[in-house]
């Protein structure tokens, strides 16, 4: 009898059947980022067990990401059914033992893959549909060059409401890239239990902190920026409605992905 194999479920006698395949995880990614500040008590609200509000209070962003991935040896980049997606999510800046890291309480994301690799991770996703305005290695009216006077624009609808639309106006190079997107990031790991009498007893609930390799990432321009998050039935993303819009981000970012820390087990 074959032993069934997989990363992920479906497993089976082979394993080419796994949503996900085994790490590591190669990605590229073109960002549209909105660093802004929304309500401290609200930001504090969403923070988990383990972190502190940062000191300069209400600190988050917004990030639009379309992304290509690939696992080793894989041949996802020529099914590129396989290999695309796009997301959206929000970031609370935080204190872990007094240093600074982001937290992600919200995430859409528009492919199955991308969902439960993210949750294997600590990201808390959703499935969406999301959309970001793309430039091409072509000087032509459809495309926004990365240069001064572009303009893009992220929009994420989620089972037929709008959540979340930015647009941001290049204006130079950035010296700082965003700010509030800078630390790393620390999520909670939560996967809870079916079983009568142990509903409020996960299996695993864990604060985790993201590690990459092999980072590289373009040149980085700003300017300014515009945020709307909607109410939407059963969301609760517009906690983190801005208060203050501060500037947005247009970049190219790419790493690798094979480990996570395990920061604190959690009380259960």
């Amino acid at each position: 009898m074959s032993t069934l194999q997989g990363y992920t479920v479906p497993r089976t006698p082979s394993g080419r059947a796994s949503l996900v395949p085994p790490p590591p995880w190669h990605y590229v990614g073109d960002f549209l980022v909105v660093d802004f500040h929304a309500d401290p008590d609200a930001a504090a609200s969403l923070l988990p067990e383990g972190l502190e509000p940062h000191p300069d209070a209400g600190r988050c962003a917004a990030v639009f990401a379309d992304w290509q991935s690939y696992s080793e040896g894989g041949d996802e980049l020529l099914d590129p059914a396989r290999s695309h997606y796009k997301e959206f999510y929000l970031v609370v800046n935080a204190l872990l033992d007094g240093e600074p890291v982001t937290t992600c309480p919200f995430i859409w994301v528009d492919q199955d893959f991308a969902l439960v690799r993210g949750w294997l991770q600590g990201f808390p996703k959703k499935l969406g549909d999301v959309w970001v305005t793309r430039t091409y290695d072509l000087e032509t009216r459809a495309a926004p060059a990365v240069a001064a006077g572009s303009r893009f624009g992220g929009v994420c609808t989620a089972r037929g409401n709008r959540i979340a639309q930015a647009r941001v106006t290049l204006e130079a190079p950035s010296e700082t890239g965003s700010v509030h997107t800078d630390p790393p990031i620390v999520n909670v790991r939560h996967f809870p239990r079916l079983a009568a009498g142990r509903h409020d007893d996960p299996q695993v609930h864990e604060l985790v902190r993201s590690r990459s390799r092999d980072r590289a990432v373009s040149p980085v321009w700003e300017g300014a920026a515009e945020l709307e998050l909607f109410d939407a039935p059963g969301e609760e993303h517009t906690l983190l409605r801005p208060v203050a819009v501060d500037r947005g981000y247009r970049f190219t970012f790419g790493y690798t992905v094979d480990d996570l820390e395990t920061v604190k087990e959690l009380v259960r």
